[in-house]
């Protein structure tokens, strides 16, 4: 008996959002929260702690004196620069997902996604919690776990890149400076920037090379199992991340490097949000009324961002304070300690505050932000030809001759049943230029004139 051939089945794949968030990434985005809980502890002991040596060292009332001359306009400014910082952020991850125009990821869900990962870089210990919580966030928006794992990590090797090229600009102009300020230590920012270039080096290597990668991960794996050194719920977490994952991020990343345009252009505005945050410190020393260098301190605080993310603390805690002391003290002088606290209040603080309410927004679906854009730029383009074509004199009835314009004088009385060869002739009266009308009034006084001597 010959078997029924098999009906074949078509697959719909849909645009449309997705409203399932898988149970891990929920788990994910929970345990970020605590790690959130254990890191504001932490950080209220650090201002104890700070509050206590500013007032056994002598330094309070200097501190408050300090304070009290601060022009709040400059802070202003400060603040209003470090919220470039967040619209950069967002243009970063709009640039990365608008080439797909059935992406169900929308500006509002982006937003949230650039607010969890302002918030929790700067509240667990090396920005650990920073991806799941931005990953949770997309796959909320509808992308799978592999396509939000895949986009976060192209933007994290992209801002990682911009930390390293960032710094290399910054030495390349300002290592004479920083060797004729401090001497042999300028060797340690070498070795910081030397560090990031290590650091996106090997996520560079992990990308463009998995298959390598997967085997010495897999080696690691099944070593440090058979010794007992990871427990069997770990080897299986860590064992699927690296066959599964890594194929994942070196795909997207690859996908992400045939769009050359795009990327250049990601790592430009990249760049752009990484300066809006290490020229902060230029705004707090003109709050203070002192002189300052814009490229001086866009290099210092690109160096103390380095430092920053080498101290495995909640914020660089320890790093910040030490760092911030030795790269700005001949700057700040006596207003070192108030200008720190400035400064740490609208690089850390404050964005903390502002990303907080911003990580539960949401969009509503709808058009993709792709099909928008084309909607908007040919809205554009169109009002412009629109505006060129009714711009010009083509089809308004006006003659173009330079001397004047065409009068139709009006017909007699009677003169409507002559038919057309009874229409008098189009005479041209000249209402542009002055020889004509010269010729005229001469005209008229010699008539004037033969008709007084006819009388």
């Amino acid at each position: 008996m010959a078997e029924e051939p098999k009906k074949k089945v078509k697959l719909k794949v849909s645009g449309a959002r997705s409203t399932k968030v898988s149970a891990e990434d929920a788990e994910a985005d929970r345990e970020s929260m605590g790690q959130v809980r254990k890191s504001l502890v932490f950080l209220a002991f650090v201002v104890v702690a700070y509050v206590a040596y500013l007032v056994f060292s002598g330094q309070f009332d200097e501190f408050v004196t300090s304070l009290a001359g601060v022009d709040l306009g400059w802070v202003t400014a400060g603040v209003v620069c470090f919220l470039f910082y967040y619209v950069f952020g967002v243009l970063a991850y709009v640039l990365s997902v608008i080439a797909d125009p059935d992406s169900p990821v929308g500006i509002r869900d982006l937003m949230s996604v650039e607010a969890s990962g302002v918030f929790f870089m700067r509240l667990t210990p090396n920005g650990a919690a920073a991806p799941p919580a931005q990953i949770y966030r997309l796959t909320r928006a509808g992308l799978s776990v592999g396509q939000a794992s895949a986009l976060n990590f192209t933007r994290f090797v992209l801002y990682e890149a911009g930390e390293g090229v960032f710094a290399a600009i910054m030495l390349l102009f300002c290592g004479n400076y920083f060797y004729e300020q401090f001497g042999d230590v300028t060797l340690i920012g070498l070795f910081l920037f030397g560090f990031k270039v290590v650091q996106v080096g090997a996520v560079l290597f992990l990308c463009l090379f998995p298959k390598p990668v997967m085997a010495i991960g897999n080696w690691a794996l099944r070593f440090a199992n058979r010794h007992g050194w990871l427990k069997e719920e770990k080897f299986n977490k860590y064992y699927e991340m690296i066959n599964t994952q890594v194929m994942e991020f070196a795909s997207a990343f690859r996908s992400a490097c045939g769009n050359v345009g795009e990327m250049l252009a990601t790592e430009v505005v990249t760049l752009l949000q990484l300066g809006c945050m290490y020229a902060l410190p230029f705004f707090v020393l003109r709050a203070f009324g002192e002189p300052a260098d814009l490229i001086i301190c866009l290099a210092s605080g690109s160096m103390l961002e380095l430092l920053i993310n080498a101290i495995p603390l909640p914020g660089g805690t320890g790093g910040a304070e030490v760092g911030f002391a030795y790269l700005f003290k001949d700057l700040f002088g006596q207003h070192l300690a108030a200008g720190f606290v400035i400064w740490r209040a609208v690089e850390y603080l404050l964005p903390v505050l502002i990303a907080a309410p911003c990580m539960g927004m949401r969009s509503n679906g709808g058009t993709s932000i792709r099909r928008r854009w084309d909607a908007l730029w040919g809205g554009i383009t169109g009002r412009i030809n629109g505006f060129v074509e009714t711009g010009s004199l083509r089809g308004t009835g006006v003659g173009r001759s330079a001397r004047g314009v065409t009068v139709k004088p009006k017909a007699k009385p009677g003169a409507a049943g002559a038919g057309a060869a009874a229409k008098p002739k189009a005479r041209r009266t000249s209402v542009s230029g002055t020889g004509s009308a010269k010729v005229d009034v001469a005209a008229k006084i010699a008539a004037g004139k033969a008709a007084a001597k006819k009388k």
